[in-house]
C-alpha cells in the first residue's frame, strides 16, 4: 500500500542559513535546501501519484505472468532435458545426460524406456526413478543411486555397477548378464525372472535379497558375498554359478 504524507513547506533560506554551524558547511546546506523545495513542489502533483500506482501494479503484473507461465517454462525445460538425453543416445560420455536425467529425475517424470546404452554416468543418483524397460548395457554406472529404482524389464547387460545402490529396487525380468555388481548393495532388491549369467557379484550385500525366483545365474562369481539370504549360495552354486575370489571378470 502507498501512503502520501502531506510535505511541509520548506523554510525560507534566510531562516536556514542562520542555523549553519560552520561557512564549509553552506553550499551542502543550500543542496539540500533546493532539493526540499523540489520535493515539495512535486508533492502536489496528482500525476506523480499516478506513476507510483502504476509502478505498483506493473510489478503486481508482472508476478502475476510470472506464476501463470510457471508450467509452460518447467515444460520447457523438461523439453531440453529430453533432447540431451536423446541426443547422446548410443554415444559414449556423459554428453550432459548425468544432470539431465537427473532434473527430470527430481521433477518425478517417468523415465521409462530411456536408452543410456554405453554411456559414462559415474555417480549417477536417480533414486526413485520410473526406469522401466531403460537400456543401460555397458553403460558406466559406478557408485550410482538406484535405491528403489524400477528397473522392471530393463537391459543392464554388461552394465558396470561397481559399488552402487540398488537397495530395494525391483529387477524383474531384467537382463543383468554380464553385469560388475562387484561391492554394490543390493538389499532386499527384487531379482524375479533376472538373468544374471556371468555377472560378477564379489562383495556384494544380498540381505534380504529376493532371489527365489531368479531365472538364471550360470557363471556369475558370487565369491565372498555379504549377508546372503539363507539357501542362496547353495543354490547358486548347484545352477552354475563359481566362487573365484581373485578372478577377474
Amino acid at each position: 500500500m502507498i501512503l502520501h504524507r502531506e510535505r511541509r513547506r520548506p523554510v525560507a533560506w534566510k531562516v536556514r542559513s542562520e542555523s549553519i554551524a560552520s561557512g564549509w558547511l553552506t553550499p551542502f546546506v543550500a543542496l539540500e535546501w533546493v532539493w526540499e523545495w523540489v520535493a515539495f513542489a512535486l508533492s502536489s502533483w496528482t500525476f506523480i501519484e499516478v506513476l507510483e500506482y502504476l509502478e505498483t501494479f506493473s510489478v503486481l503484473v508482472a508476478v502475476v505472468f510470472y506464476f501463470a507461465e510457471s508450467g509452460d517454462r518447467l515444460k520447457q525445460r523438461h523439453y531440453q532435458a529430453w533432447q540431451v538425453v536423446n541426443t547422446a543416445q548410443g554415444k559414449g560420455g556423459s554428453g550432459g545426460r548425468i544432470e539431465a536425467l537427473q532434473e527430470l529425475n527430481e521433477d518425478r517424470v517417468p523415465l521409462v524406456g530411456v536408452d543410456a546404452s554405453s554411456a559414462y554416468l559415474q555417480g549417477l543418483n536417480l533414486e526413485g526413478a520410473k526406469l522401466v524397460r531403460s537400456d543401460f548395457s555397458s553403460a558406466d554406472l559406478r557408485k550410482s543411486n538406484f535405491k528403489g529404482v524400477d528397473f522392471t524389464q530393463a537391459n543392464l547387460d554388461s552394465a558396470n555397477l561397481r559399488g552402487a545402490a540398488l537397495d530395494r529396487a525391483w529387477c524383474e525380468q531384467t537382463d543383468l548378464r554380464n553385469a560388475d555388481l562387484n561391492g554394490s548393495s543390493l538389499v532386499r532388491v527384487d531379482f524375479s525372472g533376472t538373468s544374471l549369467d556371468e555377472a560378477d557379484m564379489r562383495g556384494a550385500d544380498l540381505r534380504e535379497a529376493q532371489w527365489q525366483h531368479l531365472k538364471s545365474i550360470q557363471g556369475a562369481n558370487i565369491a565372498g558375498v555379504r549377508n546372503a539370504p539363507k539357501g542362496f549360495v547353495e543354490w547358486a552354486l548347484k545352477n552354475g554359478a563359481v566362487d573365484q575370489p581373485g578372478a577377474e571378470q
